[in-house]
């Protein structure tokens, strides 16, 4: 009989996940899921219509700052994009003096800067990809080598910039901080980037790469058909691609610079992207991209919020108030029993949650249907079973929950062959570069930012020697204990 009603309580889950690999939206599989949660809870629990109420109310309640930041994380978007400092980046790279043992490396480097300028993965794949893929034709680069560079590189920022979407959710989910969050795993993640990047340069240096071309001619590639295409698939890549054309001065990176600088220094989010949005408009006048205060705070503030409005922010109030209502009927009390039983430590749990995160999104081939699916089940499996001396400790065990919702969703997407982005990835890729016919499995074999990404976070977890990399160290034992350890000992 208990296993039948475990089994009704997991239901909710099953049905928003099989929504999901349908193809519907969150914003109707989430309320969809909401309301079988509490149907499920009346019956099985005899739990009250209000008591399902205040439970999901207390619950979105729990994630209201994060519902800020995500609104005015849009306009920062739409302000970085349209006054150049995306193109700002780009520009950088072009400058560098790409040859064809660089280009990956380089191509890498510049999507990870861009993506945390910008917060899109996708965006910046499609920016990249028609000036990365030709440069490295034209320097006589390795394609293969060249696009699993980008491809890698522009889900950097997706797991670590503060306006990514995908950063701002799971961090909700979990009820940390953005930028504590970054601070936990700043060092963890530059060092994957620097990994990554000697890699792909000894990669190039393997394969014999010894091509030299001129990268001022690349932007003769983006052709009309091109330009169409992208308008059709990612307008946004089209503008940035017009800016860099065009030409915009390179002092346009000066508001991702204090937006990262502040970060770290543990300013406010709130204060971090607005000096973003600030210094990125009155520098936006020097530079001529900007535009009339008034069309500035229609068209940029108030539009931003209102997309963000649009889909997120409900989206994720949906979410929260589906896991209120699990939370109240206890469901993943079966799930966290299997993973406490493979656990003799707490990183161990911790580990296994990443393993879960993983296997999600592997299951739903989607990133954020990973994490809003499996972002409250390893949150209550973590509150559940662990006792930790002091809120800091389980605040710190919150980060590493949201970092693996995270990191093993834009970055495990990278070595899934079904999953979405690399099917948006192949469609970008032949899309501007009709020349090779890239598939899944070519985004793959050479993707060595998810690699490094991905199992390092495993083998870090698992053996505790996440204590050697800085502000990255878990609370161990004895200031967190399992609590199945504890009715042991007693």
């Amino acid at each position: 009989m208990n296993v039948v009603v475990g089994f009704l309580k997991f239901v909710p889950v099953f049905v928003l996940a099989g929504l999901m690999i349908q193809g519907q939206d969150a914003m109707i599989a989430a309320p969809i899921a909401f309301l079988v949660a509490v149907v499920i809870a009346m019956l099985v629990e005899k739990k009250k219509w209000q008591e399902c109420l205040d439970s999901a109310m207390g619950s979105v309640k729990n994630i209201l700052v994060a519902l800020f930041i995500l609104m005015i994380a849009y306009v920062m978007v739409n302000c970085f994009t349209s006054f150049g400092v995306g193109a700002a980046v780009v520009s950088l790279a072009l400058k560098v003096g790409v040859t064809a043992k660089t280009v990956a490396c380089v191509g890498m480097v510049c999507t990870a800067l861009l993506s945390v300028a910008t917060g899109t993965s996708w965006g910046t794949f499609a920016a990249c990809a028609p000036i990365f893929l030709w440069l490295s034709h034209i320097v006589g680069g390795d394609i293969y080598l060249t696009v699993c560079a980008i491809a890698g590189g522009s889900c950097f920022g997706d797991n670590i910039g503060l306006i990514s979407d995908t950063t701002i959710v799971s961090s909700g989910i979990q009820g940390v901080q953005v930028t504590d969050r970054i601070r936990h795993q700043g060092i963890w993640s530059l060092s994957c980037l620097v990994l990554a990047a000697i890699a792909f340069f000894v990669a190039a240096v393997v394969m014999g790469l010894n091509g030299t071309g001129d990268a001022s001619t690349v932007m003769d590639n983006i052709t009309p058909e091109i330009q169409a295409f992208l308008e059709e698939e990612k307008p946004v890549a089209l503008d940035l691609l017009n800016q860099v054309s065009s030409g915009v001065p390179i002092y346009m990176v000066i508001p991702l610079l204090l937006v990262i600088i502040f970060a770290v220094m543990g300013l406010n989010t709130f204060a971090c992207i607005g000096s973003g949005i600030i210094s990125s408009y009155i520098l936006g006048i020097f530079a001529g991209t900007a535009v009339p205060m008034q069309e500035f705070l229609d068209d940029y503030v108030m539009a931003g919020m209102a997309e963000a409005g649009s889909w997120v922010v409900p989206m994720m109030m949906w979410v929260a108030a589906f896991g209120g209502v699990m939370q109240l009927m206890d469901a993943f009390a079966p799930l966290a029993k299997l993973i406490t039983s493979l656990s003799k430590k707490v990183r161990h749990l911790l580990g296994w949650n990443a393993v879960l995160s993983l296997l999600g999104n592997a299951a739903l081939a989607d990133e954020m249907a990973q994490i809003v699916t499996i972002g409250p089940v390893i949150k209550q499996v973590t509150e559940d079973n662990v006792v930790c001396e002091s809120e800091e400790a389980m605040y710190k065990l919150k980060l590493r929950n949201a970092t693996f919702g995270d990191a093993m969703g834009v970055f495990g997407s990278q070595l899934i062959p079904w999953h979405v982005y690399l099917g948006f990835y192949v469609g970008i890729a032949a899309g501007v570069y009709p020349l090779v016919e890239l598939t899944n499995f070519d985004f793959i074999k050479f993707n060595f930012m998810a690699m490094i990404a991905v199992i390092s976070l495993l083998i870090l977890t698992f053996t505790g020697l996440d204590r050697f990399v800085p502000m990255f160290k878990m609370p161990t034992e004895p200031e967190v204990q399992l609590k199945k350890n504890m009715k042991k000992a007693a």
